[in-house]
């Protein structure tokens, strides 16, 4: 039985978080052969069955794992949520039988750096009957230069004084008022343009007759049902 494994996958990691398509029963599925953009997210789960295979080709876990992963990104400023990264790159584990389940990995660490000439993720995945995990967190002796996150939106009302701070929100109020009415007056337009308007399938580019097609990652994608059934 085996007790230790590693993968390594090299490339700039990508995470499928914000993207959601479902067949007619609901279940989340991933097209991968349709032409567009998102076919990317099962391609790169199929890359990490194929090379973790290759890479482990007699291991099979069955017991519960500890796992360190080190993702390496190409870019410091612009990248995938690492807290999100993870379930991309254990689904691609689960297909290639390296493991049972992900619900096997009881302790994950993870780390994040940066390598623009060689982007990859490092996984190795530990047997818990035979290896533990600790860490502990100590006082750098000199400290680093922080790296600093800014909110998308900043809190305007603290630098005003109270008096401001009222006239501020009594405007923001009417402000949103306009918008929402502006907003609803767009839709009503919009809804009408949309109903003379032909419809149009985004992978074999034909007009939708009625409203025979399913929508797809928040409406932003239009299948028809002849096209949606050739995905699976």
């Amino acid at each position: 039985m085996s007790n230790y494994a590693k993968v390594i996958i090299k490339g700039s990691p990508i995470t499928k978080s914000n993207f959601k398509l479902h067949n007619l029963n609901g279940r989340a599925i991933l097209p991968h052969s349709s032409g567009k953009y998102h076919d990317r997210y099962a391609l790169y789960e199929q890359e990490i069955a194929l090379l973790a295979r290759n890479q482990n080709p007699d291991v099979v876990f069955s017991e519960s794992l500890i796992a360190l992963l080190r993702v390496y990104y190409k870019s410091e400023k612009r990248h995938p949520d690492t807290i999100n990264i993870t379930k991309s790159i254990f689904d691609g584990i689960e297909k290639s039988g390296l493991i049972i389940n992900d619900a096997q990995i009881t302790k994950i660490f993870t780390e994040e750096y940066y390598d623009k000439e060689n982007p990859r993720f490092e996984l190795e995945l530990f047997a818990e009957s035979e290896y533990d995990f600790s860490y502990k967190v100590i006082k750098r002796t000199t400290s680093l230069k922080p790296k600093l996150y800014s909110p998308i939106r900043k809190n305007i009302l603290s630098d005003k004084t109270s008096s401001s701070a009222t006239d501020y929100q009594k405007d923001k109020l009417d402000c949103n008022a306009e918008n929402k009415r502006d907003k609803k007056s767009k839709k009503n337009s919009s809804n009408s343009l949309m109903s003379s308007e032909m419809i149009i399938c985004n992978i074999c580019n034909k007009a939708i007759i009625s409203d025979d097609y399913v929508k797809a990652d928040s409406g932003k994608t239009l299948i028809c049902k002849r096209c949606f059934n050739k995905l699976f």
